[in-house]
């Protein structure tokens, strides 16, 4: 099933694990939408630098420290994401709360993982 994800944290850096995420969804057919300090492209994918009002987003997949998560809770929110993943180093349990409240699942968990295990 497709699950169309927006990865937030985007890199162009081949060794970043977020760079690495883009890749696997494409590799996993999900449609992959990406935010990210510079613009480019991953695997055919753009990365934006300006927050877009994506429809349809099902998963979004953090790749940013709790710190700088804050600047982004009402962006992450207004998507209405059936669930947010929260990788290794960006846990945030008050963004978990708030997500709860808005009816929004948050992961603690690795993409890659998940991906490479079917449990995506």
């Amino acid at each position: 099933m497709n699950k169309k994800t927006l990865v937030i944290g985007a890199s162009l850096k081949p060794e970043r694990y977020s760079n690495m995420a883009i890749k696997k969804l494409i590799h996993y057919r999900h449609e992959t939408v990406a935010f990210g300090l510079k613009v480019g492209e991953v695997s055919g994918v753009t990365i934006n630098t300006e927050l877009v009002k994506y429809n349809g987003v099902d998963t979004v997949t953090l790749y940013l420290n709790p710190k700088r998560q804050v600047a982004y809770y009402d962006y992450i929110i207004s998507l209405n994401p059936k669930r947010v993943i929260f990788n290794p180093g960006t846990e945030n349990p008050e963004f978990y709360k708030l997500l709860k409240e808005h009816g929004i699942t948050s992961e603690v968990a690795c993409t890659l993982v998940l991906l490479s295990t079917n449990q995506y």
